[in-house]
Parts: C-alpha cells; sequence; structure tokens
C-alpha cells in the first residue's frame, strides 16, 4: 500500500509543469540549441510573463529567457513552431532603441517591447525570413523584447500601455 501512495505521488510530480516541460513546444531545426525544448531534456519549469489588460484575468506567456549575447542573436531562428502560449523575452542591462530582424526565423511573430518597468512601449508583426532593412526597431526606448506567435497581442486585446510583471 505504501508502495502504490509512493507511486502515485511520483507521478502526479512529474506533470506539474503543465504537461511539456519546456517554455514553449517549438521544434529545432537541428541548429546547436542549447534549449531543453529543442533536445528533448527535462527542463525546470518556463518562467511566465503575465500581462495586466482590460480583461480580468490578463495574459500569461511561458517564456525562454534570452539574457546573454549568444541566446539574443539565435533567438527563435530555426524553430518551425511555437506553442500557443509561449515566446522567448529577452533581456537587455538597460533600456535603448532595440531593433530585431528575421533572419533565418521560420515563423512569423509578434514583439512587444517593453521599458525597465514592464510598461509595453510598442508591439509590432514581423514577417518569417525578413531581413531585409529596415529592421523592426523599438519606437520608443525599451529593456525588455517579448516574441510570441503573430497575432498573438491582438487576439488577446494586449495594448501599447500595459503593464507585465517579468520574471527577470
Amino acid at each position: 500500500m505504501i508502495a502504490l501512495l509512493a507511486l502515485v505521488f511520483l507521478s502526479a510530480g512529474c506533470g506539474q509543469d503543465g504537461g511539456s516541460g519546456t517554455a514553449s513546444d517549438a521544434e529545432s531545426n537541428g541548429s546547436d540549441s542549447s534549449s531543453a525544448a529543442s533536445s528533448g531534456a527535462t527542463k525546470e519549469a518556463p518562467e511566465i510573463v503575465a500581462i495586466d489588460t482590460s480583461g480580468k484575468d490578463g495574459v500569461r506567456v511561458r517564456v525562454e529567457i534570452a539574457d546573454d549575447t549568444d541566446e539574443m542573436a539565435r533567438g527563435l531562428m530555426g524553430r518551425t513552431a511555437l506553442a500557443e502560449d509561449a515566446g522567448m523575452l529577452f533581456a537587455y542591462p538597460e533600456e535603448r532603441d532595440l531593433s530585431f530582424w528575421m533572419k533565418d526565423t521560420l515563423i512569423p511573430l509578434s514583439i512587444a517591447f517593453m521599458d525597465s518597468e514592464g510598461r509595453i512601449v510598442d508591439i509590432q508583426d514581423m514577417k518569417a525570413l525578413d531581413d531585409t532593412p529596415p529592421h523592426y526597431t523599438s519606437a520608443e526606448p525599451a529593456q525588455y523584447a517579448l516574441e510570441v506567435n503573430k497575432g498573438f497581442f491582438a487576439e488577446r486585446g494586449v495594448e501599447v500601455g500595459n503593464r507585465a510583471r517579468l520574471p527577470v
């Protein structure tokens, strides 16, 4: 009986991260990505960005965090899919004009630029494989950028001026 209870508790603990265990259900094209999502390795529960909107529940996004030069340069390049509620949060050391491109990025994305307080200062839609200047540049200085599937923000009522609670 004790062995059965232990098995039940162990089984319940394995699924607490929402099922996938990673910040996205994105598939990798085989590029050198250290993401557990791409390799299938077990990774701790994803971080959450919670955006306060006029809706009572707000919007939650499971994120991978890019906070070093290599992660930022790679971004979501080569991915063929991104889970509906997943994205990548780019965290810079200070506010500045941020510019993104879509070189080798196979899926269309939307990006929200946020200041140091988490206030969304700009939202843009980005085309897949678009590496032609001008790039997607924040309308105001920003410290964070959140990439999600194209249309995600519009479909959920996320607007410029909304605030996000960031895990960084």
